[in-house]
């Protein structure tokens, strides 16, 4: 199987790309929001009531917030500091597949599960736009670990700590955290035969230590929500936190319901992991192919060596969360793990026993796919955002000398199979944290305005806007929300700066505004790029303008 040398070698590489990823620009809109949000948290020390912008937020629970709003208290507020508790739930998240792998299979198994889940793709992308299902993955899988191996060692210890993961995740991101856990241990329970397991007083202790892990977030809902009966949220009164977490939420994410709908297309999430799971898919893809395969000829009959979690949790859960109205790709982070382990368990039976074509069809396709990222960075770094410093073209080199030469050494073919696999990863992720995301949040506003601010020493507390747009960004760089106003109001004002888009420029200009001081950054919606954008020939013409006006 892979060496020592080489795992530990592989993993501090794949360190490094989320090392990287902790010192870039925070990503408009989830990411600076949340980082807002957060930061709001130390500014004012209130724990309990959980803001976006003016208003009370009742969507999500609040545990990535206290975690991350922890981080800030200890670090000092900062992007880096914002994203290392995801960053870490991420780690968490990866011992965890090791771990169940390992149960479930064996220890190369779980070290195959492990190198798999950090890198692929919206798991490596989690650790740089950090949302709340970074912490929710990390504890998902950790509490189904444990839960599996109270199940098959019946030990109490490791049923308590299911709990806690569950009762964490749960507080980070509500019931999808427990439809995705609660499935994955019905499907072990029903292939494996053991619902005795759910028949104990332990399982009573386990039931209170999850009720102690989320009653702080209870707590909070209720002090900011249940004792508020008047408050107006989303266009009602009398809204209970405590009822909406434990019962609304899903039904409105399902209905489309308060978030609204984005999407009706059940197969998105079906496309999407096409994406979301490179460089590893067209290998998940033969592994759920296999494993399916494998249960129709055994007619589902329980058999040693062989798991349902993984497919049943994967099959089931796609399933249910096709039928949301509103869909956004990281939904599926929370079920890598599940493919991980499914996958990483094909491998292992590629070093088994395998056909010399499928062996030889699959390298060829990895290759194919080393291929199209070798292309694709040398066009970032060469031509979207061509390097500036010199020790950027040998560091870049190294690393294509690193690749080149493990795509050509001979070794079996299982085990090229996962080094070219982690090669794409680390090739593509490492030229995306250190040069592409870097030069493209040069092109954000807010982030971009707030660099200008500090370097002019313009006061914080004097700047103004005068749409309700979010400005996130600028908000968290700045360390200070921009405050609303109305041309009304901004009329009986003297000495405040404004920041404004074009149109809005032209408004203050008809309303006869007066200003002596001008500042203006490019800016572009960076999370939805657009080939003319990244064609740096006709960038300009998808660009448009902020400014930040000083009114005498």
């Amino acid at each position: 199987m892979i060496s020592s040398t080489r795992y530990w070698f592989l993993i501090a590489l794949i360190v490094l790309v989320y090392v990287a990823g902790l010192f870039v620009t925070l990503f408009e809109n989830d990411s600076a929001q949340f980082a807002v949000m957060a930061m709001r948290m130390v500014q004012e020390n209130d724990f309990i009531n959980l803001f976006k912008g003016p208003n009370e937020y009742l969507d999500k629970p609040h545990m990535h917030y206290w975690l991350a709003a922890l981080s800030m208290k200890i670090f000092g507020i900062h992007h880096w500091a914002y994203r290392i508790p995801g960053v870490l739930a991420i780690f968490l998240g990866a011992y965890s597949c090791f771990g169940l792998g390992k149960l479930l299979y064996s220890k190369p198994v779980g070290r195959f599960a492990a190198l798999i889940f950090l890198t692929c793709q919206t798991i490596v992308l989690s650790g740089i736009d950090v949302r709340t299902d970074a912490v929710l993955t990390g504890f998902a899988i950790l509490s189904i670990w444990q839960l599996v191996a109270y199940i098959e060692k019946d030990n109490l210890n490791n049923l308590l700590l299911g709990a806690f993961g569950a009762g964490m995740a749960f507080s980070t991101k509500g019931q999808i955290a427990l439809v995705v856990i609660g499935i994955c241990i019905l499907c072990h329970l029903a292939y494996t035969r053991k619902w005795k397991m759910l028949f104990s007083w332990k399982v009573l202790a386990a039931l209170a230590i999850f009720g102690f892990t989320i009653a702080p977030m209870l707590f909070a809902y209720y002090q900011q929500f249940d004792l508020h009966p008047e408050k107006v949220i989303r266009g009602r009164t009398n809204r209970s936190g405590i009822f909406f977490i434990l019962w609304e939420q899903s039904f409105e994410r399902m209905s489309g319901q308060g978030v609204g709908k984005n999407s009706s297309d059940y197969f998105f999430f079906f496309h999407t992991f096409l994406w979301v799971f490179l460089p590893w898919t067209v290998l998940a893809l033969y592994a759920i192919w296999w494993r399916g395969k494998a249960f129709v000829n055994l007619k589902f009959r329980y058999q040693k060596g062989f798991e349902f979690l993984s497919l049943g949790g994967i099959v089931i859960i796609m399933f249910i969360i096709s039928f949301a109205q509103f869909k956004l790709p990281h939904y599926m982070n929370v079920i890598m793990p599940l493919f991980s382990i499914l996958t990483a368990s094909y491998i292992h039976k590629l070093y088994k026993s395998a056909k010399k074509v499928e062996k030889k069809t699959l390298l060829i396709v990895q290759h194919f796919i080393l291929c199209l990222v070798f292309i694709f960075s040398v066009l970032v770094c060469f031509y979207i955002f061509p390097f500036s410093k010199w020790y950027a073209y040998v560091l870049f080199l190294i690393l294509l000398g690193m690749i080149v030469y493990y795509a050509l050494k001979i070794e079996a073919p299982y085990m090229k199979l996962v080094t070219l696999s982690v090669a794409s990863s680390l090739l593509l992720n490492l030229v995306m944290n250190m040069q592409f995301y870097p030069d493209l949040l040069g092109y954000q506003a807010g982030s971009t305005m707030a660099q200008v601010i500090k370097e002019q020493n313009i006061p914080v507390d004097k700047i103004y806007k005068i749409s309700e747009e979010h400005t996130w960004a600028l908000d968290f760089y700045n360390r200070k929300p921009v405050k609303i106003t109305t041309l009304t109001e901004l009329s009986t004002k003297k000495d405040v700066w404004v920041y404004v888009n074009e149109k809005e420029m032209d408004a203050l200009f008809q309303a006869n505004f007066d200003w002596d001081q001008q500042w203006t950054v490019d800016n572009f919606r960076i999370t939805r790029l657009q080939v003319k954008f990244l064609n740096p020939t006709t960038r300009g013409s998808k660009l448009n303008k902020k400014y930040l006006l000083h009114l005498y």
